[in-house]
């Protein structure tokens, strides 16, 4: 018995890192070289520029192409971390909270993950100002300056892309996996938390800090409602993906608009 406990163990950790290296740590991995890139090149890390969903060729056909089969790919870990809390008994995602049982539940998702992201969307912009005021973070361009509706799509479909790797895998899957091997509430929030900011690393030392923040608020949100006896009443992940889509689409969206009205922010 002690083996075989031992054994489910140890593959369950193998089964955590295979799908966050396939998900997650290359991202991290990339954000800290981009990051000392930018500390080499410029005197200070406010000179520098991160850029966000660049257009990949002069050719819009090819661009398009690319930049879908590149979301398509990145999405594959998605699909595996959910059907590997897949049981007899219950969906990934109903294991999860991303399922919609009617209307109701869709429009409660909504209006929550709507206020969640009004929480941490003003404040993350009013961080980034002042970091960037500080030169404590390089300039971060979410976009192109002018857009085109093929565009449009595609940072709309970039938006929900990060918002479904990074909430399911960084606090669905993780969270219900640490919890299988018996790790504490604040343990699973910290790590998770700090793992959300290993990957925004490249936007500085401030805006990863920031991030850190708001993985603990997620984290918490959904470990909130993660008790054996409610778990299927009361966890939700559906409205922390909600939130960070419409974060994403507004920072990706609006960098347009924001650089024709405040130039010298950016």
């Amino acid at each position: 018995m002690v083996s075989t406990r031992s054994a489910a163990r140890t593959r369950l950790h193998w089964e955590i890192w295979i799908v966050l290296a396939l998900a997650i740590l290359p991202s991290s991995v990339s954000a800290i070289v981009a990051l000392l890139e930018t500390s080499l090149q410029h005197a200070t890390l406010g000179d520098g520029v991160q850029q966000i969903n660049p257009t990949t060729s002069t050719f819009p056909i090819v661009d398009l192409l690319r930049r879908l089969n590149w979301i398509a790919a990145s999405l594959a870990p998605v699909a595996l971390a959910i059907w590997l809390l897949w049981t007899r008994h219950e969906s990934g995602f109903h294991r999860l909270g991303i399922d919609w049982r009617g209307p109701q539940q869709l429009g409660r998702d909504c209006i929550r993950g709507a206020a969640l992201a009004a929480i941490i969307g003003i404040p993350g912009l009013a961080l980034y100002a002042v970091s960037r005021l500080v030169a404590m973070t390089p300039q971060v361009v979410t976009s192109d300056a002018s857009l085109t509706a093929t565009q449009i799509t595609l940072l709309v479909i970039a938006a929900l892309r990060a918002a479904l790797l990074e909430e399911i895998v960084v606090v669905g899957y993780l969270t219900v996996r640490l919890q299988a091997l018996g790790w504490s509430m604040w343990k699973i929030i910290a790590v998770s938390a700090l793992l959300r900011g290993s990957y925004h690393l490249y936007q500085g030392a401030g805006m990863a800090l920031g991030n850190v923040a708001m993985g603990v608020l997620f984290a918490w949100l959904f470990l909130r409602g993660s008790r054996r006896d409610t778990f299927a009443k009361r966890q939700r992940l559906a409205p922390l993906i909600i939130a960070h889509f419409t974060l994403d689409c507004v920072a990706f969206l609006g960098y347009p608009i924001a650089v024709a009205f405040w130039p010298n922010l950016f």
